[in-house]
């Protein structure tokens, strides 16, 4: 299967955390850039196939911003120099449209925060997000993005 599905969870800030997402490979491919697989500056689902999905158990803060307990599903938009990360009320569908668009609903983004992305030299090939006393971090290819969870 070239994106299983995959999840990591943990406690973090007190709270349950679950992030269940689909986990592409590199395979040789450029990810991130201004014309790769996931170019700067296009909503990305943050994951493969289905809706990536964070679940917390408890109100927690995000970068500084609450997000209330609950479901949400989980996007992203790429840049080189900074990312922003969605939370939407929508889940449990397919993330994209026929299109190739992603399937956000911006009238439904809970929160949306600013993050600063870390370049590393050796390659991750298989996206997994990690979770940590601090937050959660996506991490694929060149690329680790940090979310602070407090």
């Amino acid at each position: 299967m070239p994106s299983p599905r995959d999840s990591v969870s943990g406690t973090v800030a007190g709270a349950n955390i679950k992030i269940w997402y689909g986990a592409p490979s590199v395979r040789g491919r450029v990810i991130f850039s201004p014309d790769g697989l996931q170019p700067y500056g296009k909503i990305w689902r943050a994951g493969a196939n289905q809706m990536t999905t964070f679940t917390t158990d408890k109100d927690i803060k995000i970068e500084g911003k609450t997000l209330p307990a609950g479901k949400y599903s989980l996007f992203a938009t790429p840049g080189a120099d900074e990312w922003t990360i969605i939370f939407n009320s929508v889940n449990n569908q397919w993330g994209i449209h026929r299109d190739g668009t992603a399937n956000d609903d911006p009238t439904k983004d809970v929160l949306v925060v600013k993050v600063k992305p870390i370049m590393h030299t050796d390659i991750t090939e298989r996206l997994v997000y990690k979770l940590s006393g601090s937050g959660f971090a996506l991490v694929w290819e060149h690329v680790e993005v940090p979310v602070r969870i407090e």
